[in-house]
């Protein structure tokens, strides 16, 4: 049995929590590969490592006193290693970090020191080989991770080593050039591994106990998902329920490695499991998660005999790829369709954008809508059940909320309801209720 153990960043954040992490590996010899986040907040109050770095580079862009927050950072890895009474030099790190602070130093090596210190302080309280991700995780210039070169140097490394402590959210070009990832990317470097190494499991340990079924601060007492597909978890993700970077689905979907969210202060609470597929699946559970996002605008064109004309709908598109605008779904009828999109995306556009369309497409109307909420009810069992949409539309409508768009998939494991910004809380509450079982 292999694990690779993944600690985000409130897993490290103090010299606390860093014992929880060590009482996680050592009861489980088949953690032997660990990979870490940036020190993260202690409280509400407090601010991540890597926040930090960011700040100091825009105070170094703009001439101002970076100082304080370098202070503040020292502080966090000083009293880390203090506390667990550590004996590397963790001051000269900081120091040459320092004298290397100017405008023009690399943005990705400044802010990927955060993952670096942490991992050097992790890998001597574990009492584990501490390997830097720029040795082992190879980035092509396209910015692509490149697998073939990383699993060679990956096997170079396990030649004299049976475990190590790597930090994440970085890699290394060509060059050797520091690379980092989308904020959040140690769940990729952690699922990267997973691949490489063949492993059994993929532990990514957070601050909460796997996934909910709704938003716990809209839904009083969410349940908790216990087991949930990529493909589920790919549309929650995308409306707003994301406890894991959503590129990290990847590397191990294709070797069918399982994913366990877990909880680092709670690990006896268990977690939701990502799977590729779920067989024999006995589930009295309809759905298995809501979620939904505000703030989408809905651009609804009509003209009579649409259903005639060839490329209507083209044309439309094409207007808004002309402004690089990203498109969320477009439901349509007989003698018209919708175009929904981010109503931040559109704002200072949008006069623009509809002149554009009434040009390409000489429609009978054009209307925009604001203030609109989706809404995505995701189930992998719907498909199963007749009659699902049908109740979902009765129990918004006994609560006296007007959908304004309906969308679905077309492998039939979300419904998407478009609601009134001020009825978001409402609908989602009005789901949970009617469909999950208590």
């Amino acid at each position: 049995m292999l694990k690779i153990a993944k600690f985000g960043g409130s897993s490290v954040a103090n010299a606390n929590q860093f014992k929880k992490v060590k009482k996680i590996i050592q009861s489980d010899s088949s953690r032997r590969f660990v990979v870490v986040s940036a020190s993260g907040r202690e409280s509400k109050e407090d601010n991540k490592v890597t926040d930090l770095l960011y700040l100091i580079e825009a105070h170094l862009k703009y001439s101002v006193d970076y100082i304080p927050l370098f202070e503040l950072i020292k502080e966090r890895f000083l009293s880390i290693k203090k506390e667990l009474h550590l004996q590397y030099p963790i001051e000269e790190d900081l120091a040459q970090l320092q004298s290397e602070l100017r405008k023009s130093m690399s943005t990705d090596y400044l802010v990927s020191r955060g993952e670096f210190l942490t991992a050097k302080l992790m890998a001597e309280y574990l009492g584990f080989p501490f390997v830097d991700a720029k040795d082992i995780i190879s980035f092509r210039y396209d910015g692509k991770i490149d697998y073939d070169l990383t699993k060679l140097r990956l096997d170079h490394f396990l030649k004299n080593h049976d475990c190590f402590v790597m930090p994440g959210f970085y890699g290394s070009l060509p060059d050797g050039t520091i690379k980092t990832m989308s904020r959040g990317g140690s769940d990729i470097t952690g699922s990267i591994l997973a691949r490489l190494l063949d492993a059994d499991m993929y532990e990514n340990w957070t601050d909460v106990s796997g996934i909910l079924m709704a938003d716990p601060r809209i839904v009083k007492n969410p349940k908790r998902i216990h087991t949930i597909t990529y493909s589920e978890l790919r549309e929650l993700s995308y409306m707003g329920a994301s406890v894991l970077h959503e590129e990290a689905i990847f590397p191990v979907k294709e070797k069918n490695i399982p994913i366990n969210i877990l909880n680092t202060n709670h690990p006896e609470e268990g977690g939701t499991i990502i799977v590729d597929e779920i067989k024999n699946d006995d589930s009295d559970q309809i759905i298995t998660g809501i979620a939904g996002k505000k703030n989408f605008s809905v651009v609804a064109i009509y003209k009579n005999h649409m259903s005639d004309e060839i490329g209507i709908v083209r044309r439309a598109l094409e207007v808004f790829e002309n402004y690089r605008i990203s498109i969320e779904h477009v439901p349509s009828g007989i003698d018209s369709f919708s175009i929904v999109v981010n109503t931040d995306d559109v704002k200072d556009v949008i006069y623009d954008i509809v002149s554009d369309i009434k040009k390409a497409c000489n429609p009978d109307k054009v209307k925009v809508i604001d203030h609109i909420s989706l809404i995505s009810t995701v189930g992998r069992q719907m498909i199963y059940r007749p009659g699902i949409s049908g109740k979902l539309f009765a129990v918004l409508g006994k609560n006296e909320i007007n959908i304004r768009m309906i969308a679905q998939g077309s492998d039939e494991i979300n419904i998407i309801v478009g609601v009134e910004n001020k009825d978001f809380e409402k609908t989602i509450s009005a789901i949970y209720n009617s469909f999950v079982i208590q």
